[in-house]
């Protein structure tokens, strides 16, 4: 039977323009988990969507500008809905919840019609509203670019998919890759095997790799060749067929090693590239591969771009704020420079 409360009803409203609304809810047990300990989840709600939150009885009010009341209240139902179906509401659907009802742009609150990729160690969804775009592309197109600041879920989600899918016998195996730009050509002065030497370049892919499947059968697939964590330099001269493809930190590639890596792609593969065009580790003067790739195929028919936002970042909230910082700073550095530009050649037009 369904606990479901809901009779939302209306208030008088204090200001023009403004909103309250009360909602009622039908099971005191739910009800705490909803709240937080001492209310934090409402408080959380209240800062970052600028409305008042007050709790008595089973009844939350909410009060101020009309759109963002309905936001807090399709939020709300949202988190209830998924109380109702034993699943649970900690800080970070919280944080997923406000990132979807201050994006604007996808209509599909409260949070059930959201994509989710399903592995047997249970189902990824979607946690932000770049990530349901993304998670979009990887089911419908065979190349997709993943464009944006680390803690979006670029690779993480490029994982998932492809472990899903070799799990449901879709692809043969997968591969992984990254190009090894900080070791440069020093790795032959590194201790160790060949594996040793490239390993803490791939780490992040390892680590989710057993994110998504125990540890005993990771190795396991390895091990027969099902799945395969390689640098980059490794893929050269090979077709990839009936694979799921990553590159991860695509834009330390080359134009040369995206285009050599792009071009593997054999029948009923997939694949992935994933990068920060603002974390190029490449000498100066050297243009990313994963810059030029977009340049030369954005808009190609089959290929899927998604670029994501500091409002994708899953990471502390905290992560957001930094990104935007240096965001901003490296806007206005560039403002600077096209402007001392500017000036150059309006002075040495004068000096003419």
């Amino acid at each position: 039977m369904s606990h479901l409360a809901v009779s939302p009803a209306p208030r008088p409203a204090a200001s023009s323009g403004g909103k309250a609304v009360t909602l009622q809810f039908n099971d005191n047990t739910l009800l705490p988990l909803l709240l937080g300990d001492h209310d934090r989840h409402l408080v959380r709600i209240e800062q970052a969507l600028g409305v008042r939150l007050s709790c008595r009885g089973n009844r939350i009010a909410i009060a101020g500008d009309a759109a963002r009341v309905d936001a807090a209240q399709s939020l709300l139902q949202g988190l209830w809905a998924r109380l109702e179906r034993g699943e649970s509401v900690g800080k970070a659907e919280i944080e997923t919840a406000i990132r979807m009802a201050e994006a604007d742009t996808d209509p599909r609150l409260p949070l059930s019609d959201l994509p989710a990729i399903r592995t047997r160690r249970g189902a990824v969804a979607a946690r932000s509203p770049g990530q349901v775009e993304y998670m979009e592309a990887l089911a419908n197109h065979e190349m997709v670019f993943g464009i944006g600041p680390a803690g979006t879920g670029k690779t993480y989600l490029a994982v998932a998919q492809a472990v899903a899918m070799l799990q449901a016998g879709k692809v043969d195996r997968i591969v992984l890759s990254r190009p090894a730009v900080e070791a440069g050509e020093r790795l032959g002065f590194l201790p160790g095997d060949m594996k040793e030497k490239v390993d803490p370049y791939l780490r992040p892919l390892y680590d989710a790799l057993h994110d998504m499947m125990p540890a005993d059968q990771v190795i396991r697939r390895m091990t027969n060749g099902e799945i395969e964590v390689a640098p980059l330099a490794f893929m050269r001269g090979r077709t990839l067929a009936h694979c799921y493809a990553i590159l991860d930190e695509a834009q330390n590639t080359t134009a040369a090693q995206m285009k050599m890596f792009l071009t593997r792609m054999g029948e009923g593969t997939r694949m992935v590239i994933t990068g920060d065009l603002s974390q190029v580790d490449l000498p100066s003067g050297v243009r990313s591969g994963l810059r030029d790739a977009l340049d030369t195929l954005e808009g190609i028919q089959g290929i899927g771009v998604v670029r994501f936002s500091s409002r994708d970042v899953v990471r502390h909230p905290l992560v957001a704020r930094i990104v935007d910082a240096y965001d901003q700073r490296a806007a206005a550095e560039g403002e600077k420079r096209r402007e001392a530009r500017r000036s150059n050649e309006q002075r040495d037009g004068t000096g003419k």
